[in-house]
């Protein structure tokens, strides 16, 4: 079979792949410097390791339109210019993943040490949440333990984020945005590589990367449901053919989960039932994102020789694709949708240090230098 053929191959090109070489910052990057933080408890729950990053010595207002990257090779998030590159970073805990940012300009990050906080208008690091789930010691790759997927409530009071246990099941931990405290925790399926809201609140979806599954959590009892993901079958955590990340589509509050440029599951959260759309680009998909028109983006993230490449597929199904260099992971889309940010930080070997920007209208793409290793991508408005 063609599918079995391609997959083997990916696989073998993976093994032999070897890193990209970074690309050099180009622009103004202003270092950040840090202050001790608080000690552990208090109403912030900030532990003693957390520091508070003071602002770039040149700070200013952050503009509309600045993009906030997770440095997952480093511990770092950095703000990036879209036409000039990156313009300042803030100190946020090891290997950052996933971002979430709130209506008052906060952005909320997922370490491996717990979830940081930063004003992102004055770009100062304003501490860490320490999680309350034990993931052992902290380390960097795509394995490593603490939070992976994150995202918050419509009313921003409460913040989500899967964190991962090495070697067991995850767990999906709920922060009062208000004190800065863990307030529960969940089970959740192995490896929660992405966690999204129902759009009135009422569930939120943990994305089991290594369990095939969707965990739906309510938000009121935290009563969980498992929701079985996998169209070509369960076939354990060795497999390529596993779900990464979803988008919630506001239309009707289904999921939509990208495999392999091939096919496109979408869960009904209420019934757990998953019907399959066909999809064209037959590449390796991870990151995925909706424009404000319900145009789906979906990172072809590349693995071996195969070409990048990002999915534009419009809400009546209709796709075209847009190549890209190099691999990548996730994607963003600005304000009024009509640009698309891709990040190359690659949650496997083989990624690079910069942006894919992409008109979505013409379908050309240019490169940007952004931090290290960026994975988790925002646009602030």
């Amino acid at each position: 079979m063609r599918v079995r053929r391609a997959h083997r191959t990916r696989r073998a090109h993976h093994r032999a792949g070897t890193r990209r070489l970074a690309l050099v910052l180009a622009g103004a990057a202003v270092a950040a410097g840090c202050a001790a933080g608080g000690s552990g408890g208090g109403s912030g729950g900030l532990g003693v390791r957390d520091r508070a990053v003071a602002p770039t010595a040149a700070a200013v207002p952050t503009a509309h339109g600045t993009l906030l990257v997770a440095d997952f090779g480093g511990s770092t998030v950095t703000f990036v210019d879209p036409a000039r590159g990156p313009v300042g970073s803030v100190e946020v805990g090891t290997a950052p993943y996933g971002l979430a940012l709130g209506a008052d300009g906060r952005a909320w990050v997922a370490t491996a040490e717990g979830v940081a906080v930063v004003d992102t208008a004055t770009r100062t690091g304003l501490g860490r949440i320490p999680y309350r789930t034990g993931t052992g010691p902290v380390t960097t790759g795509e394995y490593r333990g603490g939070g992976m997927g994150i995202a918050l409530a419509p009313d921003g009071r409460r913040l989500y984020v899967g964190v991962n246990v090495p070697g067991g099941a995850g767990v999906l931990e709920v922060v009062d945005t208000a004190t800065r405290t863990v307030t529960a925790t969940v089970p959740v399926g192995r490896r929660p590589f992405d966690v999204d809201v129902a759009a009135d609140g009422r569930e939120v979806y943990a994305t089991g990367h290594d369990s095939y599954d969707v965990t739906a959590v309510r938000a009121d009892t935290l009563a969980a449901r498992r929701l079985v993901v996998a169209p070509y079958g369960e076939r354990g955590p060795g497999s390529w053919l596993k779900p990464h990340y979803a988008v919630v589509r506001p239309s009707d509050g289904r999921l939509l989960l990208p495999f392999e440029g091939e096919k496109l599951a979408v869960l009904d959260p209420a019934t757990g039932r998953v019907s399959v759309e066909p999809m064209t680009a037959d590449i390796h998909q991870h990151g995925a994102a909706l424009a404000p028109d319900g145009t789906l983006l979906v990172v072809g993230a590349a693995e071996g020789r195969d070409a990048a490449s990002l999915t534009v597929r419009s809400p009546g199904g209709a796709e075209r694709t847009v190549p890209l260099e190099g691999p990548h992971e996730d994607v963003a889309v600005s304000g009024d949708g009509r640009t698309a940010y891709v990040t190359g930080g690659f949650t496997r070997e083989g990624h690079w240090d910069g942006i894919t920007v992409v008109d979505l209208r013409s379908g050309t793409t240019r490169r940007l230098p952004a931090g290290e290793r960026p994975l988790g991508i925002v646009v602030l408005q």
